[in-house]
């Protein structure tokens, strides 16, 4: 991202993104040629935008910030554009301080231009908020909001009914198409239509479980028959008994295909792009053109668009085709805003976008393809009249478009809140619950409450929703607090380089591609790199450390190591720039002596498997499983089960899902989400060993003539005592110094022979590393049905 430097002194809008910079970049000159205003002599003005970054929306959004300082002297802008990845760690201690320390009222501001707020993230809605508390003292400071598709009267409303501005900018007319009239356009009859009613259908179905979700199809059940006789005398029979029979909750397919077909068949020219929820669709999609020998052609260039597709393929969706030829792009979401697509002149809208909600009953977030909101499709049908007049079809029909919501639900009321929580406390903004009560969409009492109770689980807070030096580092990295745990784990155990790649990975996403028809080949070459551990983590450790190693040979190697393992290099590139970030953060901290990743005094135990698994387990701990074998006759597989909800499955794209033949009884995962299933996702098998050190409390009983030994009290082993009191003994130490460690950071001497700290870590080294053997004989797991019910 650039930023022009000119001499005109006002720029509109400042770093545009692709979204909106032919609507909200404009803004008019002012002040004379050359030199500001007098009244913005040595003043700033600080620009903030979010940024949507691709597919995975949590980790890749995030708030770059730019500050122009206004300098009569020098007669131009200087920019500063403090959003690199190299120099995060100094742009987010100098965002700190201008809200905590130095200038919390930003006396040195005289603007504040905040773009693309209508993409409310957490990070947006807290500095929406934060700002509207500063103008309550700073009755001089100016703040600019700005965005293409934003609901202005609420955003006013807001700020206690501010001024609106609009802007309206030019686009080619488009003409919209709903479900019926495609149905009725194509005289389509549904394949393999199940006959039953609709109402029938939808209400047998009972998948919906929010209530407001509920609600809206009830009133949707309700209207359905009156609406069928409204339409019955403009459409025909068959496309009546089409829309009865079709159930609207699903994309069809083969409809898409066909609606396709006609455009290419029927249509002038001009690039046509359909929006689907996920990857599964897009993957069905591409594969039923592709079995029609008509789009096999050189008239057509296919090109699916999704995170986990190569990035090389998805350049070619910028390049016009030449005469002929014509593009078709299948998407998800991202192609609403985050990138522009000059030459589509055909929208296909599936109604359907993949949204994670996090249930605060059952404490798991929840994946689905909901209905689209009329600001989507009014995006979705922008994207068609760019360049000239264009068509939009939106595969749902007039009912559902009347009920579809006017605005995707925030981030802050669908997400966890733990990582927020502490950049509130770490920010100083006040009590937790108290400042999530005045953003914009405050998030229920019972999510707020959960999280604190989380970080006080993690020790992060205190009873008093204090931070705690734990909870203080923590907040300082910029990760979630479970995955800052486990980085600080790995300084403190020496393993560092390794761990950060984990870290980095789970923060952001793993380097996997899938092409399209090359799934199981895929799925054998991640297997390969996986290298037995039964470790989706460490199966991304050998994949970074694989190309490392190619890379120091040269680029013909780094590509063939790519291409042959179906990585991407500019996620991996990320991921290495992620970890000197992270490494930047403990070097500041005093936990380690080198900004360096691979310092050699921060890796001495970066080569011991179980060591890194044990640091894995106490990042991700409670997030534990278990393991049982399953002796069904049909397949031979393992059973997954968790405290909370019983039956659970692995991931489909885990090294694990198919494994049969562990070593041990327990898993620990990343994220559990309900889909279709219940599924665990990045999981690593781990021993009693590292649920004993790094998990939580340990108790111990007498049961006839041996001891248990219990984790929270519900993972319970049988052992000698000996051994159950000796580990005990050594996870008290491990704790002590750990609260030490956190109080006071230092690396650790493992050169003193003398040094308790050397001693307690490597005696629990020893114990996981050499004694791992005889853990499945000292620490025989019991099976309680109370427990996994």
């Amino acid at each position: 991202m650039s930023y022009e430097q000119r001499r005109g002194w006002s720029r509109g809008g400042g770093p545009s993104s692709s979204a909106s910079s032919s609507s909200s970049g404009g803004g008019g000159r002012g002040g004379g040629r050359g030199r500001p205003p007098p009244h913005l002599k040595g003043r700033e003005i600080g620009l903030w935008y979010a940024r949507r970054q691709g597919a995975k929306s949590k980790e890749a959004e995030r708030q770059q910030r730019a500050v122009v300082h206004m300098d009569e002297r020098r007669e131009e802008q200087i920019v500063q554009l403090l959003n690199s990845v190299q120099n995060k760690n100094e742009k987010e201690q100098e965002a700190s301080s201008w809200w905590s320390d130095e200038e919390r009222q930003l006396s040195s501001v005289s603007h504040i231009i905040l773009d693309e707020i209508h993409e409310r993230n957490l990070q947006s809605d807290v500095l929406i908020t934060i700002i509207k508390d500063l103008l309550s003292i700073r009755l001089d400071l100016k703040v600019i909001l700005m965005s293409a598709t934003l609901n202005a009267e609420k955003f006013s409303e807001y700020f206690d009914n501010c001024p609106m501005i609009h802007i309206p900018g030019f686009t080619y007319p488009v003409k919209e198409y709903l479900l019926e009239d495609v149905i009725e356009m194509l005289r389509y009859i549904p394949e393999n239509t199940d006959r039953r009613p609709h109402w029938k259908k939808r209400f047998m179905q009972g998948r919906i479980s929010r209530p407001e979700k509920e609600e809206k199809e009830e009133i949707y059940q309700e209207r359905w028959p009156d609406y069928l006789r409204q339409i019955r005398g403009r459409y025909s029979e068959s496309t009546i008994d089409a829309l009865e029979m079709m159930d609207d909750d699903k994309i069809d397919l083969n409809l898409v295909a066909a609606l396709i077909k006609y455009i290419a068949l029927e249509e002038e020219e001009g690039a046509i792009l359909v929006f689907l929820p996920g990857w599964d669709n897009i993957s069905t999609l591409h594969d039923l053109l592709m079995s029609q020998i008509m789009f096999k052609s050189d008239r057509f260039i296919i090109i699916p668009l999704h995170s986990l597709m190569p990035t090389v393929n998805q350049t070619q969706v910028f390049k016009r085709t030449p005469p002929g030829v014509r593009k078709i792009v299948i998407a998800t979401n991202i192609a609403e805003t985050s990138i522009t697509i000059d030459d589509v002149v055909y929208v296909i809208d599936g109604g359907k976008i993949k949204e994670t909600h996090f249930d605060t009953q059952n404490n798991i977030s929840t994946m689905a393809a909901e209905w689209v909101s009329i600001a989507n499709a009014k995006q979705r049908k922008g994207r068609a009249g760019r360049v000239q007049p264009g068509q939009c079809y939106h595969l749902y029909n007039g009912l559902r478009a009347s009920l579809l919501e006017d605005y995707q639900l925030p981030e802050i009321l669908r997400t966890p809140l733990e990582e927020l929580c502490l950049q509130i406390k770490i920010l100083k903004l006040g009590g937790i619950a108290h400042f999530l009560s005045k953003v914009m969409d405050p998030p229920s009492s019972d999510m707020v409450l959960l999280a604190i109770k989380h970080l006080m689980q993690l020790n992060a807070l205190d009873r008093q929703e204090e931070l705690t030096p734990l909870g203080v580092h923590l907040a300082r990295l910029p990760v979630e607090p479970h995955i800052g745990k486990m980085i600080l784990f790995g300084a403190l155990f020496c393993c560092l380089d390794p761990v950060l790649t984990i870290a980095a990975s789970l923060s952001f996403k793993d380097p996997f591609v899938i092409p399209l028809g090359k799934e199981k080949v895929a799925d054998a070459r991640r297997k390969e790199l996986s290298k037995n551990s039964k470790s989706d983590h460490l199966t991304v450790v050998n994949a970074f450390q694989g190309w490392e190693e190619t890379r120091r040979r040269g680029f013909r190697y780094e590509k063939d190591f790519c291409w042959e393992y179906f990585l991407s290099s500019n996620t991996l590139q990320m991921l290495a720039n992620m970890k000197g970030q992270f490494a930047e953060h403990l070097l500041a901290a005093g936990f380690v002596n080198s900004r360096n990743p691979k310092d050699p005094k921060s890796n001495i135990n970066s080569d011991n498997e179980k060591l890194l698994k044990a640091v894995i387990c106490a990042g991700l701990y409670p997030k534990v499983a278990k393991i049982r074998a399953n002796f069904s006759k049909k397949r031979k597989m393992v059973k997954v089960s968790t405290k909370t909800d019983g039956s659970v499955n692995i991931h489909p794209k885990s090294v694990n899902v198919e494994e049969t033949e562990f070593h041990y009884n327990w898993l620990v995962y990343h994220l559990k989400m309900r889909t279709s299933s219940i599924y665990l996702y990045d999981c690593t098998e781990v021993s009693p060993y590292c649920l004993l050190f790094f998990g939580g409390d340990i108790s111990i009983q007498k049961d006839k003539d041996q001891d248990t030994i219990a984790v929270d009290e519900w993972i319970v082993f049988q052992s000698p005592a000996r051994i159950a009191h000796l580990v005990k003994d050594l996870k008290k130490e491990l704790d002590d110094l750990l609260q030490e460690k956190i109080e006071n950071p230092q690396p650790v001497d493992w050169n003193s022979n003398e040094s308790r700290d050397t001693a307690v870590l490597t005696a629990i080294i020893d114990l996981i590393t050499t004694q791992e053997k005889e853990s499945a004989r000292n620490f025989a797991p019991r099976f309680q049905n109370e427990q996994y019910s």
